[in-house]
């Protein structure tokens, strides 16, 4: 029985060469970003929570590396910036010898946390509960 990561570090030790280098240079670009984001793993893989919410994960695959923003709408806000990329309505999939520029993380975490906003500022101060899967 292989064990489940419990850290962003954790994760990335068992990453090796060229797609370990691309994701610890996408934490380090997130973190930049968004420096008061909370680290953690959720469901298997490295990610970070902002006010609560996870809104950017990463993950190592067996051809290349992928980039979550944890929302279906998110990649297809920004279909225009992310042609010649890959991937599916979830995540967007890239080379690791061609890391994703810093520009384009910083306008996903952008996209995706002011997609939380109307949410939020729609409860007037009342307490919102969402089923949310754990």
């Amino acid at each position: 029985m292989v064990r489940a990561k419990t850290t962003i570090d954790a994760y990335l030790a068992a990453v090796k060469g060229e797609r370990r280098r691309a994701l610890q240079a996408l934490r380090r670009t997130i973190r930049s970003v968004l420096p008061r984001a909370e680290e953690c793993i959720s469901y298997g893989i490295p990610a970070f929570r902002n006010d609560g919410r996870v809104v950017a994960g990463f993950a190592a695959t067996a051809k290349g590396c992928s980039y979550f923003p944890f929302s279906g709408a998110t990649l297809a806000r920004l279909a225009r910036e992310l042609k010649g990329y890959g991937g599916t309505k979830s995540a967007l999939h890239f080379d690791p010898a061609k890391p994703l520029p810093v520009s384009l993380v910083r306008k996903l975490l952008r996209v995706r946390i002011a997609e939380d906003r109307p949410r939020r500022s729609g409860s007037r101060g009342k307490k919102v509960r969402r089923a949310t899967p754990r």
